[in-house]
């Protein structure tokens, strides 16, 4: 099964969609995973080569073996999809209306190497409280698109679409959805995508969201960039933020190098699921740490179950987007943590296993509007899927102020 780009046909239609994997894309991939073949151990005790031997024996044992291939196809399906075309492409989207009057349209872009798969369990939470704990003064309308390249979202087969285009897309969908006002919420490069929504403030957009913020001073963000020594006069916070932000520019992203670089090469993506799940996999230390307990120790941390991770790599196999989602790096001339430009009023969750974690101070000037700002004390990168019920919390407790000024 694979995702085609059409020749743009101008049409503003908005078409039901279901996912159908046919027998033989699912007989072919239990193939090549049967037939692996696995390199030697790494070198080392610890994660320092990659992602490991053990992680990756595990992972291949209960995707040939224990995994629901059936599981994927059935849980995108409860759900209803459409495909509508936008500047020549076809995006697929999921939209969850809420039964309680007065719910806020919510719009919720994924990240790398994420999908629609990272928000599944918050649908129910975020559409329905009232079936889940909380009050229908909460409730949201919910639109969850695929990125450009991604999932069951066209491939783009020629440049563009980077997070102003996709932004600039997504204010269209919610348009074209009869949605006249709306919020938006992002993590990863949805959130960058999300902060330049809030920077092109298009009508209708009243604040956003944000668990991945852009708020490292410009300043900052060169010295930082350069592999420069910590600058005088940072706070504790500061401090902690500028050595976990300098790690990851040392040791810590060298996948999105590769993919801001030169993504064409990695065709070991398209061809081999199981090198298509290390790369996945290997996105950053702390997340890797807590998905690895999963498949060798069978113990998963929050919500990041064995089979909510090979949810989204199988999703990205049969849809053949291992390299067409990691185009978007290439695409994209923003910095992952700088200040965006954002002028509509924001919110912020900061979790403490993200990849870093923004202080306060940087906070509230990256966001002249800020009406929310909170540190949790559970989750990682990937906030949604592996910490649903304090995801929604947040995202309830980040736009509450927003409702309230609507009603008033």
């Amino acid at each position: 099964m694979s995702v085609t780009t059409t020749e743009a046909t101008g049409s503003t239609e908005i078409r039901p969609f279901q996912v159908d994997i046919p027998a033989e894309a699912l007989d072919d991939l239990r193939g090549r995973i049967a037939a692996t073949r696995l390199p030697e151990a790494e070198t080392v005790s610890d994660a320092t080569q990659g992602v490991q031997l053990a992680t990756m024996q595990a992972l291949v044992r209960y995707w040939g073996t224990g995994y629901d291939f059936g599981r994927l196809e059935a849980r995108l399906n409860a759900l209803p999809q459409f495909i509508t075309e936008i500047d020549g492409l076809d995006i697929h989207f999921i939209h969850v209306p809420s039964r309680h009057e007065n719910a806020l349209p919510m719009i919720i872009t994924h990240g790398w190497p994420g999908s629609v798969i990272e928000m599944l369990n918050v649908v129910g939470p975020l559409s329905d409280p009232t079936a889940h704990g909380g009050s229908a003064e909460d409730a949201f309308h919910l639109v969850i698109p695929s990125m450009p390249g991604y999932g069951f979202s066209g491939r783009p087969s020629d440049t563009g679409w980077d997070p102003d285009h996709i932004a600039r897309a997504w204010a269209v969908l919610m348009d074209r959805l009869g949605y006249t006002h709306f919020v938006a919420q992002g993590g990863d490069w949805g959130a960058i995508v999300t902060d330049r929504m809030g920077a092109q403030a298009p009508p209708g957009l009243l604040g956003l969201h944000s668990n991945m913020p852009g708020a490292v001073p410009p300043d900052i963000f060169k010295t930082v960039a350069a592999g420069e020594p910590a600058p005088s006069g940072l706070s504790p916070e500061e401090t902690r933020a500028y050595e976990q932000l300098s790690f990851l520019y040392t040791k810590g992203i060298g996948y999105a190098t590769e993919m801001a670089l030169r993504p064409q090469t990695l065709y070991g993506l398209a061809d081999s699921p199981v090198a298509l799940a290390a790369w996945m996999l290997d996105h950053d230390a702390k997340s890797y740490e807590d998905i690895s307990r999963g498949f060798v120790e069978e113990q998963p941390v929050g919500n990041l179950t064995r089979d909510e991770i090979l949810d989204n790599i199988t999703l990205t196999w049969l849809t053949n987007t291992g390299v067409s989602s990691g185009r978007l790096y290439w695409e994209s001339n923003l910095g992952f943590f700088d200040v965006k430009g954002v002028t509509v009023p924001a919110a912020v969750s900061v979790f403490p296993r993200e990849l870093y974690q923004a202080p306060r101070s940087w906070t509230e000037q990256a966001y002249p509007n800020l009406i929310y700002f909170n540190e949790v004390d559970a989750g990682n990168h990937f906030a949604a899927w592996g910490q649903p019920e304090l995801f929604t919390s947040e995202v309830r407790a980040g736009f509450r102020s927003l409702r309230e000024g609507r009603s008033s």
